[in-house]
């Protein structure tokens, strides 16, 4: 036995000196990589398992129960098929809701990215460091109310604040139904989202805004570009990235706006200010509640979000090409 373990020793050394070092340090190198990879496995497992069990299952669960009649609460349902997504063909008021949520998207794309670029630009030109905190400070806050709390702040704003300045103050223009009335209860949207939105965009554009290496315009400037020409040759094509994110977000932060509207006007006056979120909640949680029509309205709006994102990404992928 001593013998046969001697022997066997001496063949393992053999084996060593045969194979060539480098390819002992690929082997390491492979063996390591491997082992960080299952660590970073392991780090990220808690957070993957968590996002699986409230985001994933829900969103497929959905899509199952978007073919059924379940009303939500009942256990007993029964699998209907694609007669939610053929009902929701005729369906005037979701289809109402749809348009209204795309023209809210158009204009809080246009509106919080040019006031928050704006605000960026007046805000950077600042000299002193102070008073710049201090502004971002201010135009920050608001993200860190909630927009259930916002919108109802400013439903009394509407309802009471400038109906005084109208009556004591003499501000006569003032006096609208900005709630009530659809014609401004539009607006009245846009405003509130835009304040509780372009903080956030905000301190996005500031940060790119910083990376711009101050060479490139005090060069512009000695060329004799006036400060349009700088803005739109060097800090337009500067922040690409930051102006691709703050559209990225606002077209999907858009499209699923629920609270502002929700405390705000509730949908009215009617439907005219209804989204496609609030729609959906109404059909879900009020009235008859069709929890299985109402997965099958969150379903395709899951569908035009992705599609539209998809658009997005490839444009936004041109446009950084071009840069």
């Amino acid at each position: 036995m001593l013998f046969i373990l001697m022997k066997s020793i001496l063949n393992m050394s053999a084996i060593r000196l045969i194979i060539p070092g480098d390819i002992k340090l690929k082997v390491f190198i492979v063996y390591s990589k491997r082992r960080q990879n299952f660590n970073l496995f392991l780090f990220v497992l808690p957070a993957l398992l968590t996002y699986s069990v409230i985001k994933l299952y829900p969103a497929v669960s959905g899509m199952f129960y978007a073919m059924t009649n379940w009303n939500g609460i009942n256990k007993a349902y029964d699998f209907i098929g694609i007669s939610n997504f053929i009902e929701l063909v005729s369906d005037i008021y979701f289809w109402q809701s749809v348009w209204f949520t795309c023209k809210y998207v158009a204009v809080m794309l246009i509106a919080a990215n040019a006031a928050a670029l704006g605000l960026a630009v007046v805000i950077e030109s600042l000299s002193s460091p102070k008073v710049k905190g201090v502004f971002r400070t201010i135009f920050f806050m608001p993200n860190m109310i909630s927009m259930i709390i916002g919108g109802y702040m400013w439903r009394f704003i509407f309802h009471r604040a400038l109906y005084y300045m109208a009556d004591n103050w003499g501000w006569k223009f003032l006096d609208q139904s900005w709630v009530g009335d659809p014609r401004y209860a539009f607006a009245s949207i846009v405003v509130v989202a835009s304040w509780g939105t372009v903080g956030y965009l905000m301190i996005i554009y500031i940060a790119a805004l910083q990376g711009i290496p101050p060479e490139l315009k005090e060069s512009a400037s000695m060329d004799g570009a006036n400060s349009w020409q700088i803005f739109r040759n060097i800090t337009i094509p500067m922040i690409r990235p930051a102006i691709a994110i703050c559209i990225f977000w606002t077209l999907n932060s858009a499209f699923q706006v629920f609270d502002v509207v929700f405390s705000l006007t509730g949908g009215g006056p009617g439907r005219a200010t209804q989204t496609v979120a609030l729609n959906i909640y109404e059909e879900a949680f009020k009235g008859n509640i069709r929890y299985g029509y109402a997965t099958a309205k969150s379903t395709v709006l899951f569908l035009i979000i992705f599609l539209i994102t998809v658009v997005q990404l490839k444009i936004m992928k041109v446009w950084r090409e071009e840069k």
